[in-house]
């Protein structure tokens, strides 16, 4: 039996913990958003998966685009 994680963990002080979802997507958020206003939108990349479905990978296109301003996006789709 696999042991998955069933809450998101987030690092406080080097230790990971527990978290709410919100508090997790916040911090991610804020990651992303200061690496955007240090270093410009060109310093984003995504890269998405060609097992998942075209909507996903279009959500994750339009993220990357629209939200962050990256054309930095790529997938396994071309290999």
């Amino acid at each position: 039996m696999s042991k998955r994680l069933t809450t998101p963990m987030v690092r406080d002080g080097g230790v990971l913990r527990e978290a709410t979802w919100e508090e997790a997507l916040g911090l991610a958020a804020r990651g992303f958003r200061s690496v955007v206003d240090t270093h410009g939108p060109g310093a984003f990349g995504m890269f998405s998966c060609s097992k998942t479905t075209n909507e996903v990978n279009y959500a994750a296109q339009r993220f990357a685009r629209r939200v962050i301003g990256s054309n930095n996006i790529d997938s396994c789709n071309r290999t």
